[in-house]
């Protein structure tokens, strides 16, 4: 999610607060566990989108199959 002011080339209020945060002497370690806590909950926030994407649209094992095989594949398939 990008904020209308990253495309006005200003910072957030978070990119100033990380900034910040990555500029008080932390050393390899805590900058690297900071890394990975921003990543897991990123990564927890696209599995949460792509489950409710999945359940909205219906899709099974079967349909994400056929999406590696099939071109023609009907992206726009609602639940039954």
């Amino acid at each position: 999610m990008v904020s209308e002011n990253a495309h006005a080339g200003k910072l957030t209020d978070l990119q100033i607060s990380l900034l910040r945060l990555f500029d008080q002497g932390l050393n390899q370690q805590q900058t690297l566990e900071i890394r990975r806590l921003l990543m897991n909950h990123f990564s927890s926030q696209l599995t949460e989108e792509v489950n409710r994407a999945v359940e909205e649209k219906g899709y099974t094992e079967d349909d994400f199959h056929r999406m590696l095989v099939d071109d023609d594949f009907p992206v726009t398939r609602k639940k039954s």
